[in-house]
């Protein structure tokens, strides 16, 4: 009896040990990904003005430094993977036909009112609120000397520090609220050089315009810092695309003009269709009318076939058969941008 009661009692610890060894779920489990589409946003060229002459004393010329941290930004939200990035080229289009101007980078009204063009869920606007560097000179031993001018007998040293701090938020494109802010702070050090020292192969720059994604920049102390400030910048605007709401855009309208394989659409980019979205093609085939008024209040139809709409301008969109064929002027077009 005593030994059955020593094989119970060993059995129960057993299994209490088996039970505090069993993995145990998260107290906070990680989020599910998300089982719809990808939130769809635009980021515009950051606002550069308040850092501009620091920006050109650091590279002897005018240089958009907003555009630069944009096209860094845009990389490392590509290759995160959250967030649906509009392509550049899409944007530059829209924004020459809206004029679109520097001074409206960092205006929300603005950006809400081209985001709707652009079909995004939500606009990215910024600025640049710090580039430049930090020097100290320091001199030991033999006579004095300052601003990098150091005495007989004496061992001078330079520190050069490079400082980027940015900013950004996500404005909703309807109301122009801002549902998200991120900043990025990055700082470099390097001894005896300058701000574009260090840069190994590097050979500067053209046009107005430096690659802030190539190797050779980023070996810079003022890439490291640009680098750094973006990248802390875009995990915040990951951490913040909870916020944002995927939107629904139905769009309808009617084929204009069929034109071999081309189709030709009363269609706008106003109505917030892009290039990319597919439209079911319907033929009306009997219209059902209220007795009483006379009006109709439903029309029946087939489906003739599918387009995707290749160009968008202010008037007319034009779309490339998916499949279907003998559509016609007057057919109905419809879409859901999910």
């Amino acid at each position: 009896m005593r030994k059955l009661l020593f094989t119970a009692v060993g059995v129960v610890c057993l299994l209490a040990v088996l039970a505090e060894a069993k993995p145990q779920p998260p107290q906070n489990p990680a989020p599910q990904a998300n089982s719809g589409r990808k939130k769809r946003i635009a980021i515009f060229d950051f606002e550069y003005g308040t850092v501009r002459t620091y920006a050109i004393a650091a590279f002897g010329s005018d240089i958009d430094v907003g555009k630069g941290v944009t096209d860094l930004l845009v990389r490392f939200l590509v290759e995160n993977g959250t967030y649906s990035v509009i392509e550049r080229k899409a944007m530059d289009k829209i924004l020459a036909e809206q004029n679109f101007s520097n001074s409206d980078r960092a205006n929300p009204n603005s950006a809400a009112k081209l985001g709707k063009i652009l079909g995004v869920d939500a606009i990215v606007v910024g600025s640049v609120t710090q580039f430049g560097n930090e020097n100290k000179n320091t001199n030991v031993g033999g006579a004095g000397g300052a601003l990098g001018r150091f005495g007989v007998g004496g061992v001078g040293h330079k520190e050069s520090k490079a400082i980027v701090t940015l900013d950004a938020r996500i404005v909703d494109i309807d109301t122009a609220e801002i549902l998200g802010v991120a900043t990025g702070h990055g700082e470099s050090s390097r001894s005896s050089t300058s701000l574009t020292g260090g840069g190994g192969g590097w050979s500067g720059w053209g046009g107005g315009h430096v690659d802030f994604g190539s190797s050779d920049f980023r070996n810079t102390i003022i890439g490291e810092a640009v680098n750094n400030a973006t990248k802390q910048m875009s995990d915040g605007l990951i951490a913040d695309y909870p916020r944002l709401t995927a939107r629904v855009i139905k769009v309808e309208g009617l084929i204009a003009a069929v034109d071999g394989d081309t189709i030709v659409l009363n269609v706008s980019q106003s109505s917030g269709i892009k290039v990319g979205d597919q439209m079911s093609v319907e033929r009306v085939t009997k219209e059902i009318k209220d007795p009483s008024t006379g009006q109709v209040i439903r029309r029946l139809a087939t489906q003739v076939g599918i387009i995707k709409i290749i160009d968008v301008d202010e008037k007319s969109s034009i779309g490339s058969i998916v499949s279907g064929s003998g559509f016609k002027v007057g057919d109905v077009v419809k879409t859901v941008t999910q």
